[in-house]
C-alpha cells in the first residue's frame, strides 16, 4: 500500500497502522473506556441526510470563510494534537507547512515537539495555540508569552482535560512520552525499523514548550493520561478561564464545550470562539458527540461567538452537515494524524486535498455556490 492508494481517511489509517509500532498507532487510534464516544462522533453524521438543490449554476464555488480573524481558504482546519514527532519524524513542521499551503489553520499543542518560536516563524499561515493549564503558573505564562511573541493568531484553552481519560489501549501497550521500551512492547517497535531508525538517528525527542519547566513528557516517561491527571491544574474554573482570557489580547477559544450552559458562559467571559468537542472520545466515554450537541449550541450562541465542530470528521459531507447546522468551521485531529504517520508532509497535504475536493464536489451537488447558501433547509434528520 502506497500514498497514492489512499483515497480517504480510512485508507490513511490503514497505511499508518502498517508503518507505526503498535503502541504508537493505538495512541492515535484509541479512546477512553469502551470507546463508545469515539465511534459515536463519526456515526452521528449518519443520522442526518443532506437535501441537495439542483439547477443552481455552480460552475464555480467559493468555500472561503473567516475564523480567528483570518481568512481561510476552506472551512476545515487541523486541530492541535500532541507528540507529533512520534508519528513521523517531520512532526509539526509537516503539519504547519501543509496547512499553510492549503490556506487553513494549523493548531499547535502545549505538548508539541517543536517550540512555539519555530512554529511561528515556519509559515505565514494562520495558527492556533492550544493551552493546557499546568500547576506551574510560570509555565502557563511562559507559553502564552511565547505564543504572543511568535504572533500566533489565537489561543484555545482546553477545558475538558481536568483529569486524563481511561485510555485502556495505552495501558495495555505501555505507551508513554517519550516511549518506554518494555519486554511487552519491544517486539512491536523492533518490527518497524523505519520508525525506529528515524526516532533514534534524528533529533532527540522532546517537548520544548514544557522542558524548561517540567521534565515529565520530555525526559521522564509518562503516559498522556497520567500527565493530565498529575500535571494539569484541577482547580481550573470559570474565574480562572476569564483571567487567562484577559492575558491574551487576540481571538480566544474554549476547546471542549458540549453543554449549552457552558457555551453561554464562554460568551460571558469574552471568548470569541468555542470548539464543540469531546477530545475525540479520549476523555469521558459515553458523552454526547460534537455534531449531536451542535444545533442546540448554535441556536443559543451562534450569533455571538464562532462555533466550531471538532471531532468525527472524516468526509467532506460531514463538514457540509455541520455548516448546514450553523457551525462556522470544522476541525479534526485523527483525520491528519493518520496521514502524517503514513507519509509525513505529503500525506497531510494529500489528506487535506482530498477533503477539500469532497467539500467542493458536495457543494456543487447540493447547489451551494458559497457557504452562506448552506442551512437547515439542506438537512433532514432520521
Amino acid at each position: 500500500m502506497r500514498l497514492t492508494d489512499c483515497h480517504n481517511i480510512d485508507d490513511f489509517r490503514a497505511l499508518a497502522k502498517r508503518r507505526l509500532p503498535w503502541p504508537v498507532f493505538d495512541y492515535i487510534d484509541g479512546a477512553a473506556d469502551d470507546e463508545v464516544t469515539r465511534r459515536r462522533n463519526r456515526d452521528a453524521f449518519d443520522r442526518c441526510d443532506l437535501v441537495p438543490r439542483v439547477l443552481a449554476g455552480v460552475e464555480s464555488i467559493d468555500m472561503r470563510t473567516t475564523l480567528f480573524g483570518r481568512e481561510m481558504a476552506m472551512p476545515l482546519f487541523l486541530s492541535p494534537t500532541a507528540l507529533q514527532r512520534l508519528f513521523h519524524w517531520q512532526g509539526e513542521r509537516a503539519v504547519l507547512r501543509a496547512a499553510a499551503n492549503a490556506g487553513t489553520v494549523a493548531g499547535i499543542s502545549s505538548l508539541a515537539t517543536i517550540g512555539l518560536a519555530e512554529a511561528g516563524a515556519l509559515t505565514d499561515g494562520p495558527k492556533l495555540f492550544q493551552l493546557y493549564v499546568h500547576h506551574d503558573e510560570g509555565l502557563n505564562k511562559a507559553m502564552l508569552d511565547a505564543a504572543r511573541a511568535a504572533k500566533f493568531d489565537a489561543v484555545a484553552l482546553t477545558v475538558d482535560t481536568i483529569v486524563g481519560g481511561n485510555r485502556e489501549r495505552c495501558l495495555r501497550s505501555g505507551f508513554t512520552s517519550p516511549p518506554r521500551f518494555t519486554a511487552r512492547n519491544m517486539l512491536s517497535y523492533a518490527i518497524k525499523p523505519g520508525w525506529g531508525l528515524n526516532y533514534v538517528l534524528r533529533e532527540k525527542f522532546s517537548l520544548p514548550n514544557l522542558a524548561t519547566h517540567v521534565s515529565e513528557g520530555s525526559s521522564v516517561p509518562k503516559s498522556v493520561a497520567e500527565y493530565f491527571t498529575s500535571m494539569l491544574d484541577q482547580s481550573l474554573d470559570w474565574q480562572r478561564a476569564e483571567a487567562i482570557r484577559k492575558q491574551w489580547d487576540g481571538p480566544f477559544c474554549l476547546k471542549g464545550i458540549a453543554a449549552v450552559e457552558d457555551a453561554k458562559r464562554a460568551v460571558d467571559i469574552g471568548a470569541t470562539a468555542i470548539m464543540v468537542s469531546n477530545h475525540g472520545g479520549r476523555q469521558l466515554d459515553g458523552s454526547i458527540s460534537p455534531f449531536d450537541a451542535l444545533a442546540e449550541i448554535v441556536d443559543a450562541v451562534g450569533d455571538r461567538i464562532e462555533v466550531i465542530c471538532d471531532g468525527g470528521i472524516t468526509r467532506g459531507t460531514h463538514v457540509l452537515k455541520a455548516l448546514s447546522v450553523g457551525a462556522k468551521a470544522c476541525s479534526g485531529g485523527r483525520l491528519y494524524l493518520y496521514a502524517l504517520a503514513a507519509a509525513g508532509e505529503d500525506g497531510v497535504s494529500r489528506a487535506i486535498g482530498l477533503l477539500r475536493a469532497e467539500i467542493e464536489r458536495g457543494m456543487k451537488l447540493m447547489g451551494a455556490k458559497t457557504l452562506a447558501d448552506l442551512g437547515p433547509h439542506n438537512l433532514r434528520w432520521r
